[in-house]
């Protein structure tokens, strides 16, 4: 029942991170335009679909609630999506102060990316957990590795909602997408190269899990793979692969840190089976979140993609 339950969390922070992680990287490139038009035409390609996608925090939340409440947590990552999902919603409901929905839009999805970031690279670095408790004090977490990674995923996020805005967009916002990609892309690579020779410089835990389980090396192969056709599909201009080959790099690198952390839910501190709830409480779960909600969500999921699919071509002053 375990081995459910860490299942179920994995494919939900991963949709998480991807389907949630491009309209993130679209309210990021929004802060960086001022036309209107192309504003709007932005707003357009996520408006669909992107309050079903912040859904997965909230199941994997729940599956940390009910499943592995020793690691159960608010973070400051909530107020950026929550000041994100009002400036979206109020941008359109007024004309004189729209400037500043459009910075809680921009600001609030720079946040959220942030802080999932400084959170990957806090775990990465190794928390202070003894007893089953955090030990490091307010600011224990915070780190020039943290915020690199902070600063990293916001470029992986940006390059995401680029690609899904050559995907859904035309026209000049598309045009501008595709000259962007090159540039996060290159972006993305040199964040890659500084982490991996911090990790190594510093010897941190999760390198010599890359040594001790080779196979891993599988999951850079891929990435690798991925974007070598990304970066032919840019060159031709099919706007619908580069997405998708991102979308794949991005399961890649979640592939790389799910097996470096196993068998650890908080890395190198608490295992999975330290973090479980009692065996009754994960089988009483079983029986509504995981029988019914998960099931019904990702059918929600798939049905809104299918109706929502093909290119937006947004009217001034709607989306």
């Amino acid at each position: 029942m375990v081995m459910f339950w860490v299942a179920i969390l994995a494919v939900s922070i991963l949709l998480y991170v991807l389907l949630d992680g491009f309209d993130l990287g679209v309210g990021i490139l929004f802060g960086c335009t001022r036309s209107e038009e192309r504003r709007h035409a932005m707003l357009s390609a996520v408006a669909p679909i992107w309050d079903g996608n912040e859904t997965w925090l909230v199941v994997a939340g729940v599956v940390l609630w009910g499943a592995f409440p020793v690691v159960y947590a608010v973070l400051l990552m909530l107020a950026g999506l929550i000041l994100r999902g009002v400036a979206f919603e109020y941008r359109y409901k007024t004309e004189r102060l729209r400037w500043i929905w459009d910075a809680g839009f921009a600001g609030g999805s720079l946040v959220a990316a942030f802080i999932q970031g400084m959170t990957v690279g806090a775990l990465v670095e190794q928390l202070p957990v003894a007893n089953g408790h955090y030990t490091g004090g307010e600011f224990g977490w915070f780190s020039a590795f943290s915020v690199l990674c902070g600063i990293g995923l916001c470029l992986g996020y940006a390059l995401l909602g680029a690609c899904w805005l050559v995907r859904k967009c035309e026209g000049e916002v598309r045009e501008e997408a595709y000259r962007l990609i090159p540039y996060l892309s290159v972006g993305l690579l040199a964040f890659l190269i500084v982490v991996f020779a911090y990790a190594l410089a510093e010897n941190l835990q999760v390198t010599h899990r890359w040594l001790e389980r080779p196979y891993l090396f599988v999951f850079p192969a891929i990435g690798v793979i991925a974007a070598l056709v990304a970066a032919e599909s840019v060159r031709s201009r099919r706007d619908g692969v580069p997405f998708h080959m991102v979308a794949l790099i991005f399961a890649a690198a979640f592939g790389t840190l799910a097996i470096s952390f196993w068998p650890y839910m908080i890395p190198f501190s608490i295992t999975i089976e330290e973090a479980a709830a009692p065996h009754s409480s994960l089988a009483f779960m079983f029986w509504g979140e995981g029988l019914f909600v998960f099931p019904l969500m990702l059918l929600y999921t798939v049905i809104s993609y299918a109706v929502f699919r093909g290119k937006v071509r947004p009217r001034a002053g709607h989306y």
